[in-house]
């Protein structure tokens, strides 16, 4: 792929190294020396050990937990790059956390998305590429250029090869344009979940509007955190009679109880994208894990010759 590596740089911190190193081998190159360490106090402190002067910059980094300091790493790596005269910095962040507070829902709540937009527009970033935002207009927060990769293909494809998908359920209504999206690509009818919220993290199924007696269904999200909607809404389906429950998630956070939940839960498969690395300890018989590596190389060489991305939406 690309071949005069000499002025392309890739760099990554310490959140999602495994998928750094895909991307870097998928472009036929490697990832730049970089120090991301901390001082005693915990303060992180980042050196860049070779030249980037004039070069093109790619910054790979997810933020997810511990969602603080992976963003700090990327500020402070971006701003690192800007100070040594880089030519062009792009922050490819394959997850991009603090995404679900895209609104003030309630009075006197902060819209933490657009702060940290303007947080990584003024460290020095010129362009930010991403996948499956929590909200798309979460693009709009930004004064520079966005791509916003799309991981349902992905998973689109495996469970296509699979086969044997009846019913596509969406979760609850804010996937329903995603979910409504598969079920399309499939030719089979979408069901969806109603589900109230009466606080963060925490989901009560109210009802299922759909027919799910007798099918195999499949669960579409972009994230999964504490997998609380996933578990109640797979078992929730199973109770109104489905055969079958499978899932699959872009962005698999799975912080708290989320383990031990889908161990437990009617799922029978766990698919997820790797934009968060998943250590083995975490790692169960049900799931299995797609990369995106290739999506995220394709992008940057596209970035970086300055060729169209349309072709990798469609």
């Amino acid at each position: 792929m690309i071949t005069h590596g000499n002025e392309i740089k890739l760099f990554c911190g310490n959140s999602n190294r495994p998928l750094a190193e895909a991307i870097a081998k998928k472009l036929n190159t490697g990832l730049g020396d970089i120090e991301v360490g901390t001082f005693s106090d915990g303060e992180i402190n980042v050196h860049i050990a070779e030249t980037v002067r004039g070069r093109d910059v790619f910054i790979i980094q997810s933020t997810c937990s511990p969602v603080n300091d992976n963003l700090m790493e990327l500020l402070i790596m971006i701003d690192a790059a800007k100070r040594a005269s880089a030519g062009r910095i792009t922050a490819v962040i394959p997850y991009f956390g603090y995404a679900r507070q895209d609104r003030k829902a309630r009075s006197r709540d902060p819209i933490t998305a657009k702060l940290v937009a303007n947080l990584l527009t003024n460290a020095g970033a010129d362009r930010v590429l991403t996948m499956d935002l929590h909200a798309d207009q979460i693009q709009g927060f930004f004064d520079i250029p966005v791509d916003n990769l799309l991981g349902g293909p992905t998973l689109y494809n495996y469970f296509a090869k699979q086969g044997d998908i009846d019913v596509v359920v969406a979760p609850d209504v804010g996937a329903v344009k995603r979910s409504r999206k598969v079920a399309e690509k499939f030719g089979v009818p979408l069901a969806i979940i109603d589900k109230r919220r009466p606080k963060a993290n925490v989901m009560e199924v109210m009802s299922i509007i759909g027919d799910v007696k007798g099918k195999r269904c499949l669960m579409i999200d972009d994230m999964v955190d504490t997998a609380g909607t996933l578990c109640q809404g797979a078992q929730a389906i199973k109770d109104a009679g489905a055969t079958a429950v499978y899932a699959g998630c872009t962005h698999a956070i799975l912080s708290g109880p989320a383990i031990e939940r889908l161990e437990k839960s009617a799922i029978t498969k766990f698919v997820m994208l790797d934009t968060i690395h998943l250590p083995d300890e975490k790692k169960l018989d049900k799931f299995e894990i797609l990369t995106v590596a290739d999506i995220f190389a394709a992008a940057i060489e596209n970035v970086y010759l300055d060729k169209p991305m349309s072709k990798l939406y469609d």
